[in-house]
């Protein structure tokens, strides 16, 4: 069975900008696959760092069930993902244990540390999926298949300078909506949280917002959520785009992104 993999920082994430990509991979029978690197231990202002780790695993493995997609473990705490070798090899074995061909993660341009840093090293741990010499924790076999990245969209739509990111393709996730509406909203504790730290205003909404901005972009879509691709060389034997072949008519090639990629 051909298998997907998302790779964020936090608890919610991948609700805010990959939910709707994974459940229609599910439904056209790909396994799909659930990581935050991050416990999500910070993100509340009542409750106490070990209370907050507990409830966050509880609301995102509710959330990883919605969806329909196999959970693995946080691994560290919020603002504690650093490029390391040690964090490299235990992400490199949940990318080894679901041998992946899709993984989704953050853009390489975001507005916090943990999300980027969760992008780098999501990158490199997928590079060592055919490499035996590299040895991740616990250890797991290698595979050989092509491997492909795809770059959500950051928050806001931009990057920490506020230039605007532009995404190479559009997922069509309106016929999931309510599903993804539903999973983020698994994320109960995250309501008040962003409400008082990031003025966030309506937790669901702000979702929402961001989804129906993308869907605008598209030009078609009422609801979509955006990807860039990595590039392909080392990665894979061919520049392919299973995402693409995956959804068909519910991927969109952003076409005057791929004519700014032949002109540059």
């Amino acid at each position: 069975m051909k298998s997907a993999l998302a790779i964020f920082a936090h608890p919610d994430d991948i609700e805010f900008v990959a939910a709707g990509t994974l459940l229609l991979l599910r439904q056209r029978g790909w396994e799909t696959h659930y990581l935050n690197v991050s416990t999500g231990n910070c993100g509340s202002v009542e409750f106490s760092p070990a209370k907050t780790r507990r409830v966050r695993l509880a609301e995102a493995k509710a959330a990883a069930k919605l969806l329909g997609a196999h959970f693995h473990a946080p691994l560290c705490d919020d603002l504690e993902i650093r490029y390391e070798v040690k964090t490299l090899r235990r992400i490199a074995a949940v990318i080894r244990e679901s041998r992946a061909s899709i993984i989704l993660t953050h853009s390489p341009q975001d507005y916090m540390e943990d999300h980027m840093n969760t992008c780098r090293l999501a990158v490199t741990a997928a590079f060592t999926h055919g490499m035996p010499n590299f040895h991740s924790i616990p250890p797991r076999p290698t595979y050989a298949h092509d491997v492909t990245l795809y770059h959500a969209m950051p928050h806001g739509l931009c990057d920490p300078l506020r230039r605007r990111i532009i995404p190479g393709s559009f997922v069509n996730t309106t016929s999931v909506h309510a599903t993804k509406l539903a999973a983020l909203a698994a994320h109960q504790s995250q309501q008040g949280w962003l409400d008082v730290s990031q003025g966030m205003n309506s937790y669901l909404r702000s979702m929402e917002d961001m989804s129906r901005a993308v869907g605008r972009l598209s030009k078609k879509f009422k609801f979509a959520e955006g990807w860039r691709r990595h590039l392909h060389l080392g990665f894979s034997a061919n520049d392919i785009d299973p995402l693409t072949e995956a959804l068909g008519r519910n991927c969109l090639a952003n076409r005057t992104y791929e004519r700014g990629l032949r002109a540059g």
